[in-house]
C-alpha cells in the first residue's frame, strides 16, 4: 500500500506563492493518477489538479493560470506550485493517488491565505 505525505502548507499573504509537496512511499506500478484536492471549512472537498503517470495534467477552472502541477519522472512526488493566492484558496489541501486497484489519501496540509 502506498503512503502519501503532504508538506508545504503555511500562512501566506494574498498575492503570494507557495509550493506543496506530496511524497509517495511504496511501489507504484502501472497507470495511475496523482492529484491535489482541497476542502475549506463547511465546504465539500473539491478537485484542484491531477496529473497522470503519463504526465497529463488536469486543472479546476478556478486555478487555471495560477497553479501548476508537476511530477518528475525520477521520483514518486507530485508538486503543486500555487501563485497569485487568494483568501478563497484557504483550505486543507490533500494529495491522492488512484490506480485501477485502489485509491489512497494523504493526511492533508493547511494553507491559509490572509493578511
Amino acid at each position: 500500500q502506498v503512503h502519501l505525505e503532504e508538506s508545504g502548507g503555511t500562512l501566506v499573504q494574498p498575492g503570494g506563492s507557495l509550493t506543496l509537496t506530496c511524497s509517495a512511499s511504496g511501489s507504484i506500478v502501472g497507470f495511475n493518477v496523482m492529484g491535489w484536492y482541497r476542502q475549506a471549512p463547511e465546504k465539500e472537498r473539491e478537485l484542484v489538479a491531477t496529473i497522470t503517470s503519463t504526465r497529463t495534467p488536469v486543472y479546476a477552472d478556478f486555478v487555471k493560470g495560477r497553479f501548476k502541477i508537476s511530477r518528475p519522472y525520477v521520483e514518486n512526488t507530485v508538486y503543486l506550485q500555487m501563485n497569485s493566492l487568494k483568501p478563497e484558496d484557504t483550505a486543507v489541501y490533500y494529495c491522492k493517488i488512484q490506480t485501477p486497484q485502489y485509491e489512497q489519501w494523504g493526511q492533508g496540509t493547511q494553507v491559509t491565505v490572509s493578511s
